[in-house]
């Protein structure tokens, strides 16, 4: 068996996981990202990224679909991938995470397909009408340490983030959300872990729910996120922007963007999720 990891951050070491054979790797989800109880979905698509970056033969995710199906707790699990297509530039695989029930059966956790690549080949020609969001600088913006009380919803993974909001987007946290479903951060690994390919698939789910800021409270289960990874960022904090624009039927729409320091978009992102029903 082979452990497959790099670096020696907690990022890293939570998100290593084991090679048992072609195809078949054991992991361990560490309690250090959740969510009041649950394990964050970002954390848990990067954990299975790694995976398919070493069973597939390009390393790089391009882009990551993942169905929540049921939901992950601290503990062991396995990730079991296939490769679908292996192309000279882009390869296709398929993995799905399963934990143990008590009884001893696996229970699938979650279903991932998606397309890796080389970021490093990617052609430098960029023609957009994108632009970074407009958030004050990182030392006018609001962390968890920073009002009268923890920010309610906090927990583990708190601890291991970087996360400064833009405080036009936390009246939820005072008891005064505004009714928008916008969410503004500068974003980062606590320890200091330049962001890579791999984290960035935990940085699309990492920020408070947009529906804190529609009044709602409670946890916000994440139904389905396609995630796609538009280059390799550059070192230092990176910029998270996330809007709402529909919320029916119990449902809503989580759209991302993702800056790094040179002003490039490097992640976008959308998710499905349930509303909250306190």
């Amino acid at each position: 068996m082979a452990q497959v990891s790099i670096g020696d951050s907690e990022f890293d070491r939570d998100t290593a996981v084991t090679r048992r054979e072609e195809g078949v790797y054991d992991a361990e989800l560490s309690a250090g990202w959740t969510i009041i109880q649950a394990v964050n979905g970002g954390y848990l698509l990067a954990l299975i990224g790694r995976a398919l970056g070493d069973a597939l033969p390009h390393s790089d995710p391009f882009s990551v679909s993942a169905h929540y199906v049921t939901a992950s707790r601290p503990g062991p699990a396995v990730i079991r991938t296939q490769t679908v297509r292996s192309g000279r530039t882009l390869s296709t695989g398929q993995a799905s995470l399963f934990q143990y029930a008590e009884d001893g059966t696996e229970v699938e956790r979650i279903r991932v397909l998606a397309s890796y690549g080389d970021l490093d080949a990617l052609s430098d020609d960029v023609r957009t009408t994108a632009k970074p969001p407009s958030i004050p600088p990182i030392e006018h913006c609001l962390g968890s340490d920073d009002g009268p009380a923890p920010i309610p919803g906090s927990s583990a993974i708190t601890d291991r983030l970087m996360l400064k909001l833009d405080p036009a987007t936390c009246g939820w946290a005072v008891g005064a959300p505004s009714g928008k479903g916008e969410m503004r951060a500068w974003f980062g690994l606590s320890d200091g872990r330049d962001a890579d390919p791999l984290s960035l698939l935990l940085t699309v789910d990492a920020l408070p729910p947009t529906a804190f800021e529609l009044g709602l409270k409670g946890w916000v289960p994440t139904v389905e996120l396609t995630t796609h990874i538009r280059c390799r960022p550059a070192p230092g904090p990176l910029r998270v922007s996330i809007v709402t624009r529909n919320l029916a039927g119990g449902f809503l729409e989580e759209d991302a963007e993702v800056w790094d320091s040179a002003d490039r978009l490097v992640a976008q992102s959308r998710q499905l999720a349930l509303v909250p029903r306190g």
